[in-house]
């Protein structure tokens, strides 16, 4: 494999990684040597095997469970099988996510309880079982990247629940980071910008002029690739960032500092 091996032997659970970003972060974290156990919707376990396939050829393991983030349930058991089956989690990439493009004047309570359900409450459900199992495994410990974005620091139009909900998870992120590193578990978030995905493509295909206000936003002139940001999660999941806790660590070309 390239690239640094500074994961050996580690334990990741990714969630939401049939495609984008959770793909690319499953396959980083698997270059880098960690055993991953992903995730998928029940009933779209079928995307996954494409991200297992590539986990593989990059010479790494990888193990598929459905996860539906707005089921505690299903967050539960997800939580504990792979402590089960692996022994202990070291690594949780919180990447499962949705949103609904709505002017404001037409959110409806509907859309607005599913991106608020999956992009805050899975989030912080999910933190807490993984977070409850480092506390109590042994050795104590471990390191959570939670997937936010820039819309959570700033705003873009269409996007009121979305950027609610993104912004819950940066304020979020910060509060565990508090309450949880006595107990030796780093928390932090990664806040891309747009990115080169199999879910921005259709937007940018039927809205091209949303393509040109976002270059024209973004100081780069270019989208973020996802190997880019999962590059960013891995230095966050990794020793190298054995001191950083609290951190919305933007990947976004540069949209934040105009």
């Amino acid at each position: 494999m390239d690239g640094p091996r500074n994961l050996d032997g580690r334990i990741a659970l990714v969630t939401g990684a049939g495609s984008g970003l959770g793909q690319a972060s499953a396959i980083e974290l698997a270059r880098r040597g960690a055993h991953v156990v992903f995730t998928e919707l029940p009933d779209r376990l079928d995307r996954a095997a494409e991200t297992l396939d590539l986990i593989e050829a990059a010479g790494g393991s990888g193990l598929v469970l459905g996860l539906d983030v707005t089921d505690l349930k299903s967050i539960r058991q997800v939580a504990e099988s792979t402590a089960a089956i692996r022994g202990r989690i070291d690594m949780l990439v919180n990447n499962a996510g949705i949103n609904i493009r709505q002017d404001a004047f037409d959110v409806t309570e509907e859309a607005w309880d599913r991106v608020l359900d999956t992009d805050l409450k899975g989030v912080f459900f999910m933190a807490q079982a993984v977070g409850r199992i480092m506390r109590d495994q042994n050795p104590q410990g471990g390191s959570i990247v939670n997937v936010a974005s820039v819309m959570g620091l700033g705003s873009y139009f269409q996007r009121a629940a979305y950027c609610s909900a993104k912004a819950g998870v940066v304020n979020l992120t910060k509060v565990l980071a508090l309450e949880w590193a006595p107990v030796n578990i780093r928390v932090n978030a990664v806040c891309p910008a747009f990115v080169d995905t199999p879910l921005t493509k259709p937007m940018f295909e039927s809205q091209p002029e949303s393509y040109d206000d976002i270059m024209w936003r973004t100081p780069m002139r270019r989208l973020g690739q996802p190997d880019e940001v999962a590059n960013a999660v891995a230095f966050l999941c990794g020793p190298e960032s054995s001191y950083v806790n609290g951190l919305p660590m933007t990947v976004d070309g540069g949209w934040t500092v105009t």
